[in-house]
């Protein structure tokens, strides 16, 4: 479906910021516990890396991540809508269901794009609430900015075009009509699922710390379209550095908030005597 690039890339924009308002706090299980560790904060550069140097030297590999996408995606997407989203409840997990029903039937249409699209985010909610489970948050922050490093390299080395060229057209059972769920399309610009898969761990590393995830959404979303200007010259962007930027603004504003410098400049002062300020000066201050 047609649509022009700016109200197509402010849907993508929108979508990968209400991605990171969406993870809910992740739970804190014994056997979680027991799981975690700093390893896992390798995944998030793992999962560029690795799928972009796998497809380029077996093409198969992205028919392979195209099933892999059409099966896992809405499991996990229902997923999100039942447990691992804010506001979700059980019952909530079967509105997959009619999702998937459109992106197939309306898979050329805005509304199917749209269903299929949601499907991803929802899908990145879900992956990011798990990884946040068993990530300790300082490693996991550490594994959002690689990431972001490495989509960085690849685009600015044309290592990731082919590939992910490759990726975008494969698609399962030629001919079935079944929606590509291993990226997303809508109008006319297309996002990576791993840009949303960033946005997915963001937000869950902030429903972690307990921190609010909200403003950093609509910081994510300005920073985004900031960094889209880029496209007056540009035709491919790294989408992973919005989000990583975000993360980085968000950490320096939260030790500034917290150091003691802050603390002490921001205590109220104790006036001082009204006699002090006669003899010092004569003149008083409101």
């Amino acid at each position: 479906m047609a649509l022009p690039f700016i109200p197509s890339d402010a849907a993508m924009l929108a979508l990968q910021a209400g991605v990171v308002a969406g993870p809910r706090r992740p739970p804190e299980l014994p056997w979680l516990k027991r799981l975690s560790g700093p390893g896992w904060a390798v995944i998030p550069i793992a999962s560029i890396i690795g799928v972009i140097f796998a497809i380029r030297y077996l093409s198969s590999t992205a028919t392979a991540l195209t099933y892999l996408a059409l099966v896992a995606v809405p499991l996990l997407a229902a997923v999100a809508l039942g447990w691992a989203g804010r506001g979700s409840r059980p019952w909530a997990a079967l509105l997959a269901i009619p999702l998937f029903a459109l992106a197939w039937g309306l898979r050329t249409s805005l509304a199917g794009e749209g269903a299929a699209a949601l499907l991803s985010a929802l899908s990145c909610v879900t992956l990011g609430w798990l990884l946040a489970a068993v990530t300790p948050p300082g490693w996991l922050k550490l594994g959002i900015i690689a990431m972001s490093a490495a989509d960085v390299w690849l685009v600015l080395s044309d290592i990731l075009q082919a590939p992910n060229n490759t990726l975008i057209t494969a698609a399962p059972l030629p001919g079935s009509g079944l929606p590509q769920l291993q990226s997303e399309l809508f109008g006319s610009v297309s996002l990576g699922y791993g840009d949303l898969f960033v946005a997915g761990l963001l937000g869950a590393v902030l429903a972690r710390e307990a921190r609010r995830q909200g403003p950093m959404a609509l910081l994510t979303f300005v920073l985004a379209g900031l960094f889209d200007l880029l496209f007056l010259t540009l035709n491919e962007l790294p989408a992973t550095v919005p989000v990583a930027l975000a993360l980085i603004v968000g950490e320096i504003w939260t030790w500034r908030a917290s150091s003691p410098v802050a603390r002490v400049s921001g205590a109220p002062r104790t006036p001082r005597p009204r006699l002090m300020r006669i003899v010092a000066g004569g003149r008083r201050r409101p």
